[in-house]
């Protein structure tokens, strides 16, 4: 059995920046960091368009209560007030952090950091580093781990939270080199494990984005938060699903259907193309289902809507939105400084996650945290994006919160000793679950069952959503979750074996996708990123409340929670 003071799941921004944290509070505790990549390659590294912050570099306008404002009204008020006004007072301070840590931010002439427009934004707040903003940052941070002793495992895989009588005691992980399998104890346990965009069939989300660590909490009794809140990025490139940055039309592009209209004044007047992610994301929705959408070749009718940059000019393209350049030229084709893109709504983000307080302690319900276990980044919500996150906010919340848990850990561990585990009883029951897999005679390719579960949550809970769907996609979810008994694994070996790893995710994919199913048939009200068609309109005498849903083997169970609403009243939200 290994020790750590604290073990960190999770190599992205929100894993690096409080392990980093945890070392600057005291350099003598002991911290692991566990990723299933290499932490270069978690998904912080493709993000693109900025990290939100009132530096007023641009608009000397701006405020901290108006970054507030805007992100609570862009969450259609489900975010928690307390914790959106830590995100919004800490951003300008996070970002000189960063750039004391070498973080190379665009800049303008005169030097300072470079701020640009983004949807649901009313200043131009956005720091950027070109459109490679997330890779700028999380190569500095990884930078720091090596240069503050950070020990790191990566490419271990980790399979199960061990949590025994409300308190996080420890992992079990896998080396995906060789199948060892190692107990890991501590005095706290943080995940920071992402996403989980590969639920659906079009996604923005790397593939390693299949919400393990919300997984794990679920299958050890803990609620899931706000599941039904999935963000759908209005651009994803068709028919690639590759993310187009907001910074594209933050920089000036318009979206056009097949009639060569900008359709954004009939659904958001003021903002246009830069209305918040949802509301865009249902206007092209909208277009295609009218027939007013594209084929990539121009034609109308077709399955998507162009993104058009030709008015920005090359120069502009090519300093500002360079990979965005650079990925459709390189995936479809397209010469976007002569050509539009064809674009449509890809599954991007995820709202909800593991119930978090302010300090990054997991709720095991309203009122009652677990001993010893943290979260924070995408698998946590604490929230600050409610229904709907803000672009350029999610950065923001992986940095602030990231440093805020890790140094609530690195206080929280002071006297306090190594848990009591017996490891063998773990060993035992992870490496039958592995024995398991390679013994099943059954007929089924791995892919074929995946491809057919992510079919299904991508038909019957997608943009539009509704309980005739849903009900549906909940049946056909019971019937692909019993062929997972009848699926096969060519591979058998121990060294580096990628299908034993794509069956432990897709069992957690499918904890996932019955929870958001469940937590979106409940929710009978049109909310931020969740459109009810036979509820469309906002309800919050009776949903204006966080979702818990406790996964099991009998089913999922749903309790609501308050928002903490303590600086704005809700009020209609119009863009």
């Amino acid at each position: 059995m290994l020790e750590h003071h604290v073990i960190i799941v999770g190599g992205g921004l929100a894993g690096c920046r409080a392990a980093l944290e945890i070392k600057r509070s005291d350099p003598n505790i002991d911290v692991a960091l566990i990723a299933k990549t290499h932490p270069i390659r978690s998904h912080s590294v493709a993000a693109q368009g900025g990290i939100a912050a009132t530096l007023k570099n641009v608009d000397p306008q701006d405020s901290w209560e108006a970054h507030a404002f805007d992100t609570v009204k862009g969450s259609d008020y489900l975010a928690d007030q307390d914790a959106v006004e830590i995100l919004t007072k800490s951003a300008p301070d996070v970002i000189i952090d960063l750039e004391h840590m070498g973080v190379l931010f665009s800049r303008l002439p005169d030097g300072k950091i470079a701020q640009r427009a983004f949807g649901g934004h009313s200043h131009k707040r956005t720091c950027y580093a070109a459109d490679k903003t997330g890779h700028a940052i999380l190569h500095e941070l990884v930078n720091n781990l090596h240069r503050n002793q950070v020990q790191v495992y990566d490419e271990w895989y980790v399979m199960q939270l061990i949590l025994e009588e409300n308190e996080a005691k420890g992992i079990v992980m896998y080396r995906i080199l060789d199948g060892h399998i190692e107990v890991v104890r501590a005095k706290a346990v943080m995940f920071a494990t992402g996403g989980y965009g590969r639920v659906f069939n079009t996604t923005s989300n790397d593939f390693a984005s299949t919400g393990d660590g919300l997984a794990m909490s679920a299958a050890a009794g803990l609620p899931l938060e706000d599941m039904e809140f999935v963000q759908f990025h209005p651009t994803g490139l068709y028919p690639v699903g590759v993310l187009i940055s907001e910074a594209v039309r933050g920089e000036g592009a318009y979206l056009i259907n097949s009639e060569g209209s900008r359709f954004m004044e009939n659904y958001a007047p003021k903002q246009m193309e830069l209305a918040p992610r949802d509301i865009t994301s249902r206007a092209i929705t909208l277009e295609i289902r009218a027939g007013r959408g594209v084929y990539p070749d121009g034609k109308a009718g077709g399955p998507c809507v162009f993104l058009d940059l030709r008015h920005m000019g090359k120069e502009k393209i090519m300093s500002r939105v360079p990979f965005c350049w650079e990925e459709a030229h390189r995936l479809v084709g397209v010469d976007a400084v002569h050509e539009p893109m064809p674009v449509r709504p890809t599954a991007h983000y995820s709202m909800g996650g593991i119930p978090v307080n302010t300090d990054g302690q997991v709720r095991r319900s309203g009122d009652n945290l677990v001993t010893g276990f943290f979260a924070a980044g995408e698998c946590a919500c604490v929230s600050v994006h409610g229904a709907n996150r803000l672009g350029s906010n999610s950065l923001l919340e992986c940095v602030v919160y990231g440093r805020r848990v890790g140094a609530a850990i690195a206080q929280y561990i002071q006297n306090r000793k190594l848990p009591e585990l017996d490891p063998e009883n773990y060993l035992q029951i992870n490496r039958s679950r592995i024995q398991s897999l390679f013994e099943q005679k059954g007929t089924m390719r791995l892919a074929q069952l995946r491809q057919q579960f992510q079919d299904c949550l991508t038909q019957y809970c997608g943009v539009f959503r509704t309980e005739t769907t849903m009900r549906e996609g909940l049946a056909k979810l019971q019937e692909l979750k019993q062929q997972f008994a009848n699926i096969y694994l060519d591979d058998r070996d121990n060294c580096w074996n990628t299908e034993l790893i794509e069956a432990l995710e897709l069992r957690n994919l499918f904890i996932v996708g019955e929870i958001i199913l469940a937590s979106a048939l409940n929710r009978q009200e049109s909310r931020g990123a969740h459109s009810r068609e036979d509820y469309p309109q906002r309800d919050d005498d009776k949903f204006l409340k966080h979702t818990f849903a406790y996964h099991s083997p009998a089913g999922i169970d749903i309790n609501y929670v308050s928002v903490v609403i303590n600086r704005f009243e809700p009020k209609e939200r119009k863009y």
